[in-house]
C-alpha cells in the first residue's frame, strides 16, 4: 500500500456524476467537466451498452467507480463474487479511485437497497475495520468510505458520527469520501454542529466531496438527491474548503435529472466557492 494520505491519489478538480440520461451530450458536448463517478454496480458485467459507453467516457476523462452493495458494516461475509466484479471492471476501467458506503446493505444473501446506519460503537468500528482491510488487500488498492445520511439513532451507541468515522479511517489505514450534504442533513436530524463534524474529520484522509441535495419531509430532511445543492450545503461546503483545502469535488444528481448544462452550472459554483474559500483561507 502507498501513503494513507490523499496525496498519493490525484486531486482530479470537480466533476459530476455519471448518469444514462448524459451519456450522448457529454460525447458531443466534452462539458466543463473535469471527472465522471460511475455507479460501480451498473457496470460491473462482461460487456453490454453501459459498459461500452463508460469505456468511451473513460477515454475522455478520468472516472472513479462508486459503490453501492459492498456492505462493509453487515455481519455476513464479504461477498466474493461482487469483489471479483469489482476487481475486474477496475483493471478494465482504471479507475482513480473505488469508493463506497460506511453502511450495511443487506444480509443472509438480501440486498436491501438501501445504506443502512450502524451503531457508533468501538466494537463495530474494529469489526469495519478488518473487513475494510480485507477489501483492500484483495484490490490491491485502498478505498474510500462515505459517510451516509441517517434517520434514526442506536440506543447503544458510544461515540459520535465524526469519530466513528474518523475511527474507521484511521484503523483500516483506508481514506475517506465526505459528503458535506449528508453532515448537514444528519446535523439537522440529529441536532449537532457540523462544523465539529469537520473539524474532527482528519484532512488527510478526505479524498473526495460529494455535494447534493435533498428533501424535507416534516422535520426531517432526506438525502434524495432530487434537488440542486441548497444554500446551507454550499456554505458547508465552503467550510470544507478552507479545512481540507482543495479536494476533488462532486455534484450527484440521482433523481429529477436536469439537463446536463444546468449540472455543469453548479459544478461552476462550485469551483468559484472552492476559489474563494482558498483565498479566504490564505
Amino acid at each position: 500500500m502507498n501513503s494513507p494520505d490523499r496525496a498519493a491519489l490525484p486531486n482530479l478538480g470537480f466533476g459530476l456524476g455519471l448518469r444514462t440520461d448524459h451519456y450522448e451530450a457529454i460525447l458531443q458536448e466534452s462539458p466543463r467537466v473535469d471527472w465522471f463517478e460511475a455507479i460501480s454496480e451498473n457496470y460491473m458485467v462482461g460487456g453490454g451498452k453501459p459498459l461500452r459507453w463508460l469505456e468511451r467516457i473513460r477515454e475522455r476523462y478520468p472516472v472513479v467507480l462508486h459503490g453501492v452493495s459492498l456492505s462493509i458494516g453487515s455481519t455476513a461475509p464479504l461477498d466474493r463474487a461482487h469483489l471479483i466484479q469489482l476487481k475486474a471492471l477496475a483493471e478494465r476501467i482504471q479507475p482513480a479511485w473505488i469508493s463506497d458506503h460506511l453502511c450495511w446493505t443487506g444480509i443472509a444473501g438480501r440486498n436491501l437497497h438501501d445504506l443502512m446506519p450502524l451503531p457508533h460503537t468501538e466494537e463495530a468500528v474494529h469489526h469495519i475495520a478488518a473487513r475494510v482491510r480485507e477489501v483492500q488487500d484483495f484490490l490491491g488498492r485502498r478505498i474510500l468510505l462515505e459517510n451516509v445520511s441517517s434517520y434514526v439513532d442506536f440506543a447503544h451507541s458510544t461515540l459520535p458520527e465524526w469519530e466513528f468515522l474518523k475511527s474507521v479511517a484511521e484503523e483500516a489505514d483506508c481514506l475517506i469520501l465526505l459528503d458535506v450534504n449528508n453532515i448537514y442533513v444528519n446535523s439537522r436530524n440529529h441536532g449537532f454542529d457540523p462544523l465539529t463534524y469537520l473539524r474532527a474529520v482528519p484532512a488527510r484522509r478526505v479524498q473526495q466531496i460529494h455535494l447534493a441535495g435533498h428533501s424535507r419531509n416534516g422535520e426531517l430532511l432526506i438525502d434524495t438527491h432530487d434537488h440542486p445543492v441548497p444554500e446551507p450545503v454550499w456554505a458547508l461546503y465552503a467550510e470544507a474548503v478552507r479545512r481540507f483545502g482543495m479536494v476533488a469535488t462532486m455534484v450527484e444528481r440521482d433523481d429529477d435529472i436536469p439537463p446536463l448544462k444546468e449540472l455543469v452550472a453548479e459544478l461552476d459554483r462550485a469551483r468559484a466557492i472552492a476559489a474563494d474559500s482558498l483565498v479566504a483561507a490564505a
